[in-house]
Parts: C-alpha cells; structure tokens; sequence
C-alpha cells in the first residue's frame, strides 16, 4: 500500500471533522443571532404556555417540553431570547452526539464525523432544532438511546457496562416517550434487537429488560393522567382532529414533498441508500436495532400521514435518525471513496437551503425580493416569529384603559379565535391577563380557562389577525378596535386587531 493511499482515512477524519466543528461554529454564531431578533412560532409559543400550567400531558404531547420551558423560565414561560439561546446550544451539540452515536455502533472516525456532518447540514435539524419544541428533546433522547443500546450489545453479556448502557437506554426511552409519543417506538425497536437472534445471550440475561421496565417507570405519571382524564391526547389526535382524514394524493405528496424539502433532495437520496445498507447489515445485534429503529416507526407513521389531513411531515423525522450510523457503520455504504462526491453535492445543497432560511428569516431586506404582486404574508409562516411584543402592549394598554368599566376588578379575559394567537398572548402575559380561546375543536385552554368562564366575564379584548374574521359573540358588543401594524422590508408582514368587546346588558 502507498503512503499516499495509507493517509487517505486520515485525511479525510480531519477534513470532515475540519468541516464539522467550521458548520457548528456557523450554525451557532446564526442561531445566537436569531435568538435575539425573532419570537417564539406559534407552536413554539404553546410549548412555552405548558410552563405556566405544570401537567404530565397536554392535548398535543406528553410534558417533558413544558418542564424544560418552566425551568428555563425560571417557574414561568421563558422569554424567547432565553429558550432559544438554550436551543442554540442543544441544536449545535446535537450533531456531535450522532457522531459518539455512530461510533458506539461501530463507525470509523471519518465516517462518524462525515454523519455527524450530514446530520448537522440537513435542514430539518439545522433550522428545525432551533425552536424550542418536543422534536428537539426527543432527536437528543432518540439518538442517546441508539448509541447505549449499541454499547450494550456490543459489551460481554451480563458484564457491568453491558448493564449500565441497557438500564441507562431503557430509561431515557422512557424519558424520549415522554418528550413526545413517537418514543414509544423506542420501547419495541430496543425489545426487537434485545430479542433477535445476535442477541441471544443478552437476552438470556436480566439487564435488558430491567432497563426497558425502568423506562416505562418513567411513563407511569403519563399514562396515570391520560387514564384519569379519559384519554385526551389519544382523542384529540385521533378523532377531533380528524373531520376531514381519508386516503389522498395530497396527503401523499405532502408527505413525500415534506420529507424532500425537510432532508433536501440529496440527503433523501443518502437515505434511501442508508436504508438499503440497513437491511443488509441487519444481521448483528447493532444492525438489528438500527434497521428497527427506522422500520418500527415508519410503519405506524406513514400510514397515519397518507390518512390524516393535520399530519406533519416533520413527524417521520425519527425514522430517520439511526440511519446516519446504519450507513456510517457499514462495510458499504455512503460514505466510501467512491459516495464521497455524493455526500460532499448533498452537503452542499443542504447548507445551501439552510442558507436560505436563515437569510429569508434574519436578514431585514430579503422579503422585498419576493414578487409584490404573488407575495401574500399571511403564507409565509416566517411571520409568525414577528410584532408579537407591539401587539401585546397593545393588548397591555387597552386592558388598563378597561379597568374602570370592569365590575368586579379583573372580571376581563383576553381571547383569541385560535390556539396559534391564544398561545403567543398566554407566552407573553405570562398570567398578567387571563387568556381564553375559541379554536374550533377544543384545545388546552379549554382546561386553562373554560369558555364558559370567559365568556362571562364584563370585558373581553379579542385578539386576531388577518387570517381570522371578525368576532361573532352575540352576548357582546364592540366598543373600540385598535389596529398594530408590523412592517417588513417596507411591506405590511401582518396586522394585529385588538377589539374591546363590552357585554351588551353593561354597556
């Protein structure tokens, strides 16, 4: 062998680890800048409303996101330049934990960090993992479980560290369930390779099992709520929110399309690839679990995508994940010599779209470039992230300004037509005002603060934009409707309307 063959592996460890820590630094010096200039998604903002009302489940997801939103709140909703300095931080470590996962499964160096790499240019973590959301906790828990389930079965069975990475898997599926329900995936893919034939003299052993038993501990206070409360979260993603739920072409193509915009084009491709390196590999213990880690899942979420309307193509993201290592482990696979030119084009084009994000979202001028004519604002969900503190003052000053006419003090509730503007009020209230809503199926705050209670109060301030009509409330009557209007490069990005609703037999 030639030396200039015999260097090759390590020349490429240090040019993608060179490539890694220069995208990391990027990615986080971006993400700290975004974290002070823009505001919490209107998901993002729900996530930061759990804090003000502890629980083990909400109707979305389970609690884990609403407990970190409370501590990074310090017993409240955080602010958002605090959540997302705290996101940066985990979003740019994310990466590096693929990497120590595709090396506890088996990776060479320069594999490991050319996955870490990929995982960290695909857009789907490098702008997804920004917010504050379930999905950020559970690709942090997902991938820390693949890499001590790995280092479990790759240890002398019924050894110490065998024990140590199975009880330690076990809980922090537990912990990934709880973050969103997808985790509970985590629960059959580990009892898959824990069974498999590879694995056959750890099975024999108790450490295993007593790890999968100690995560679903973890899930007692969950499961106890839901049963107590009659199942809600089951109800609420499974028939309230299902009206319109039926096989389609569209739902086809939004899954599809969601998955090629979400991975981009070419790291789809590095993941098909990956799959087919999965299901050859799977006759170890290691590739047993990776493959499952991949199949369990998206056989239950890709049928509920193909049927359900609301499905979001994000959801998939967790099958995904233990592909990186399946293909950087392989004796075969995508990050040979002869893929390395497709890894480097899917990098590329993968930064590339990051790029895009980051500058249609942080740089001030960029939407004057979109076609005034085709532009329309209330489509561009960057928008969201933008005037809810100047519509909150709003909101601030008209309460003050009603203080007089409201008998008894505090009998005024602030109301929006829809989760997506009652989550912002409720985030950036922080309790000052109580905040109902009237979303059409019934949401969290139906439990926070009922609609029968909030529409009895003297005054309600009704909050909307311009995806939403008028209020309908026979009961009232408008004195007085403000409007806040947010400019973004010179064009008007949303209008904010507060409303001063009076009950009829006061005014």
């Amino acid at each position: 062998m030639s030396a200039a063959v015999a260097t090759r592996p390590l020349l490429w460890w240090l040019e993608a680890r060179a490539a890694l820590v220069a995208a990391s630094a990027v990615l986080l010096a971006a993400r700290i800048f975004a974290a002070t200039h823009v505001g919490f998604g209107d998901s993002e903002a729900l996530y930061a409303s759990y804090a003000l009302h502890p629980a083990p489940a909400y109707l979305d997801h389970p609690g884990l996101v609403g407990s970190v939103a409370r501590l990074l709140g310090g017993g409240t909703a955080p602010d958002p330049v605090h959540a997302h300095v705290a996101t940066a931080l985990l979003a740019t470590a994310f990466p590096w934990l693929v990497v120590l996962a595709c090396r506890a499964c088996g990776a060479q160096r320069e594999r490991a960090y050319a996955g870490g790499l990929v995982a960290a240019l695909a857009p789907e973590i490098a702008v997804g993992l920004f917010a504050l959301t379930p999905d950020l906790l559970l690709a942090l828990a997902w991938t820390g479980v693949l890499a001590l389930g790995a280092t479990g079965l790759a240890s002398r069975p019924g050894s110490g560290r065998a024990t140590a990475a199975f009880a330690a898997a076990g809980v922090l599926a537990g912990i990934a369930a709880t973050s969103k329900v997808t985790g509970l995936a985590l629960f059959v893919v580990l009892g898959a390779a824990y069974a498999s034939r590879p694995a056959r003299a750890h099975a024999r052993s108790a450490a295993p099992w007593g790890g999968l038993l100690a995560g679903a501990l973890v899930l007692v206070p969950v499961v106890a709520f839901e049963a107590r409360s009659g199942w809600p979260m089951l109800r609420h993603r499974l028939v309230d929110t299902q009206a319109d739920a039926g096989l389609s072409l569209r739902n086809a193509g939004a899954l599809l399309g969601g998955q090629l915009a979400y991975l981009s084009p070419l790291v789809a491709v590095l993941a098909v690839l990956a799959v087919r390196q999965a299901w050859r590999d799977r006759g170890d213990a290691i590739g047993a679990m990776l493959l499952a880690s991949f199949v369990v899942p998206a056989a239950a979420l890709v049928p509920f995508c193909l049927w359900s309307r609301v499905a979001e193509p994000h959801w998939m993201a967790p099958a995904f994940l233990g592909l990186v290592p399946a293909a950087t482990r392989a004796a075969e696979g995508p990050v040979q010599v002869a893929s390395r030119r497709l890894v480097a084009w899917s990098c590329g084009t993968a930064a590339a779209m990051v790029a895009a994000v980051h500058a249609w979202v942080l740089v001030p001028g960029a939407a004057s470039l979109a076609p005034a004519a085709s532009y329309d604002a209330r489509l561009d969900i960057s928008n969201e992230l933008r005037g809810w503190p100047e519509a909150v003052a709003a909101v601030r000053q008209e309460a003050q300004a009603a203080a007089p006419i409201v008998d008894p003090p505090g009998n005024l509730a602030v109301v929006g037509p829809h989760w997506v503007i009652c989550a912002q009020l409720e985030a950036a209230l922080r309790g000052a005002l109580p905040v109902g809503c009237d979303t059409p199926v019934r949401d969290d705050f139906d439990t926070w603060l009922p609609r029968p209670v909030w529409q009895q109060a003297d005054v309600i301030l009704w909050v909307a934009d311009e995806r939403f009509a008028d209020p309908a409330l026979a009961d009232y009557r408008a004195a007085r409707t403000r409007r806040v209007r947010i400019l973004r490069a010179g064009r008007t990005a949303r209008v904010f309307t507060v409303t001063v609703l009076v009950r009829r037999a006061q005014a």
